[in-house]
């Protein structure tokens, strides 16, 4: 193991004497720095969201009038169509079912924390990464 690295130290040896130094040109740093700057330049992505903002005020509205309308409509809830055997089918299956409160609770809550914790993580990123 020493004689090879006796070689290596041997032959790095020759070829540093037989080498001479070479300095860059005067203006070697500016032109890496350009080179540099063009590249950043070109990893920069615009921003764009999944889902624009007309989008959002479109469904925002669109709930809001859902919304208004279920509240304010004073007649009865009116059948879609669906069969009355299918509906009886549907309240013997569910019939049997109870949730304690904790469940319904839960079941109530978790949506609106994850879609709290979605605001923050996105946030987060965005500062993060200058978006």
């Amino acid at each position: 193991m020493k004689e090879i690295d006796k070689y290596t130290e041997d032959l790095v040896d020759k070829m540093m004497s037989e080498s001479f130094l070479v300095s860059p040109s005067v203006d070697f740093t500016s032109r890496i720095m350009n080179q540099v700057l063009v590249a950043e330049k070109s990893k920069i992505k615009v921003y764009k969201p999944l889902i624009s903002k007309s989008t959002w005020v479109f469904i925002g509205l669109g709930l809001i009038a859902l919304s208004i309308y279920s509240i304010f409509d004073s007649s009865d809830i009116v059948s879609l169509g669906t069969p009355k055997i299918y509906s009886d089918k549907c309240s013997a299956l569910f019939s049997g079912l109870h949730f304690s409160k904790n469940i319904l609770y839960a079941l109530l809550i978790v949506p609106f924390m994850v879609l709290i914790q979605i605001g923050i993580l996105k946030n987060y990123f965005d500062k993060k990464y200058d978006l």
